[in-house]
């Protein structure tokens, strides 16, 4: 297997610049947050009924979740190096493609090659940049990782709002091209990893995980409105995923090892990861809708207000870090959940005519808490996984994020509109009740983590970052 570096790349000027090779490949990724303000343009464009515009989102996050952890396995074997120039050199030909399409499949296609690029990026970033670094640093590296992946989150709505109001609804694709290509090109200058012996690949586990997690996301995709095809999707899903933990259980090198989820502790860190990216899509999911009946305010002065949530994050991760040389994870990632609580109850309490900077004030506050409980909660992952599996626990984690984003998408809809009326009065009321109902999954978390108390226990002691401040 791969070893991990003991320092910082040889030859740098700052021992920081191998992360931002990292950070600038990983940033086209949460950039694609611009496509959600971009599909009014892509509608147009291609003459499209409204309900088809979901597949945009549809073929890219499906395509990227269920190959995400199978990636990080391969990055076990094969080094987080050589999966991350797999990953850039397909966005960059991912995003020329979809901005070159001349029709709806053509782009839809476009998107499927996006998503395996995007699932390789994200399946070994945080093995990539925490391998760069030494071990006791690795809390400080994965802060400043989670920060770079918020600045894309913030710069997605804000610059790119600007850039299709110029250049039109390919420009989300076009510009991103060559930031891919260049992540390509200087990653080619990090070291090369120590080859160890080969290692087999469980092909069956990896085949049966991708088309358990799809008929997953495919059945929550169909909540809204259920159907027969939903619950037959769910069995599917449900069937499929059985065999996937049969199979991993009986191979000698499976894709994920199920161990540390025996651990209660470990199992409900992943559940929470899940359920706050849940509640915190209601943000991009909702807010865009409010803002649009606000007279006057602009899409680039929309994209600014909705930057305020990836802004929040921005100015947590490294206050995580600081926080995390004297303060358990666990503390740091409940106090990000009641954070994230109050933030969202904050724009709940919005009204008809919106107070902008305490609309973006609340948005800011609930990503500061998710900011401080994802920085704890790759801290917590990181350190129960064996470093050898360090592909995984990195692609555990951003697969739960985007499977809690998927769930969101359909049960937050499901609420608003089961609560909108046609009084003039309607979305006001359904908007406020979704985001109460959001804000009240991660007060749950926080009252059940503080009834959990005294009974949990930490599966792997965190190594104290002596060298933070290195960087």
């Amino acid at each position: 297997m791969p070893s991990v570096a003991a320092s910082p790349v040889p030859g740098t000027r700052s021992p920081i610049w191998p992360l931002l090779i990292v950070g600038l490949g990983t940033l086209v990724v949460p950039l694609d947050s611009a496509v959600n303000i971009d599909f009014s343009a892509i509608v147009a464009r291609f003459g499209l009924p409204i309900p088809m515009i979901q597949w945009i989102v549809i073929s890219y996050v499906l395509t990227q979740t269920s190959l995400m952890l199978t990636f990080g396995r391969i990055g076990d074997m094969l080094g987080y190096r050589r999966v991350f120039l797999f990953g850039t050199a397909i966005s960059t030909i991912a995003f020329t493609l979809c901005a070159l399409a001349p029709t709806y499949p053509a782009l839809l296609a476009g998107r499927v090659v996006q998503g395996v690029g995007a699932g390789l990026i994200l399946s070994c970033g945080p093995a990539l940049a925490t391998s760069l670094f030494p071990e006791t640093m690795r809390t400080q590296i994965l802060a400043r990782y989670m920060m770079m992946f918020a600045i894309g989150g913030a710069l997605g709505p804000s610059l790119f709002g600007l850039l299709v109001e110029r250049f039109g609804w390919s420009a989300v694709f076009s510009f991103r091209a060559p930031v891919a290509a260049a992540a390509f090109a200087l990653a080619w200058t990090l070291p090369r990893p120590v080859r160890g012996a080969p290692e087999p690949f469980d092909a069956a586990g990896g085949a049966l995980l991708a088309a358990g997690l799809s008929f997953m996301l495919l059945a929550l995709n169909r909540l809204r409105p259920p159907g027969p095809e939903t619950a037959v999707l769910a069995i599917l899903a449900a069937a499929v995923l059985v065999l996937f933990y049969r199979q991993e259980r009986r191979t000698a090198k499976p894709i994920i090892d199920f161990g540390p989820f025996r651990e209660p502790d470990f199992a409900v860190i992943n559940l929470m990861n899940v359920l706050i990216n849940l509640s915190a899509f209601s943000i991009m999911l909702l807010a865009p809708f409010y803002l649009s009946r606000v007279p006057g305010l602009s899409l680039p002065a929309a994209g600014l207000v909705l930057a305020s949530s990836p802004l929040g994050i921005v100015i947590a991760a490294p206050m995580a870090a600081r926080l995390a040389r004297g303060h358990k994870p666990r503390l740091i990632a409940v106090t990000g959940t009641a954070l994230s609580s109050v933030g969202l109850f904050g724009i709940s309490l919005s009204g008809a005519i919106p107070d902008i900077p305490i609309l973006a004030m609340s948005m800011g506050v609930q990503g500061i808490g998710i900011g401080l409980f994802q920085v704890a909660y790759f801290d917590i992952v990181t350190a129960a996984i064996p470093i050898h599996q360090r592909g995984v626990a990195g692609a555990l984690g951003m697969a739960t994020r985007t499977i809690g984003t998927v769930t969101g998408a359909t049960v937050l809809m499901l609420v608003f509109q089961s609560l909108r009326t046609p009084a003039p009065e309607g979305f006001m009321l359904a908007f406020k009740a979704t985001f109460q109902f959001a804000a009240a999954i991660p007060a749950a978390l926080v009252f059940f983590d503080l009834r959990r108390g005294g009974r949990r226990k930490r599966p792997v002691v965190t190594v104290v970052d002596t060298a933070a401040d290195e960087l």
